[in-house]
């Protein structure tokens, strides 16, 4: 049987934490960061990571079959 290979997006996107939950970063922090656009207390709120949500967390960890984390 061939190994199963992990979907590299999926692997660039997420991470999985020691306790096997699956960690995202948060959308809007690409561009358009000054001028203005953004107040820098969303922009503070932007830097910090968001946990993807339960009902999502199988489908994720399907992509990364190799990937840390318990079952």
């Amino acid at each position: 049987m061939p190994k199963m290979k992990t979907k590299r997006a999926a692997a660039k996107r997420f991470k999985i934490t020691g306790t096997g939950r699956v960690r995202r970063p948060k959308a809007g922090k690409q561009h358009r960061m000054m001028r203005g656009d953004k107040s820098p207390a969303r922009l503070r709120r932007l830097r910090k990571n968001a946990m993807v949500a339960p009902c999502d967390e199988k489908e994720i960890k399907r992509l990364m079959p190799y990937a840390p984390y318990k079952k």
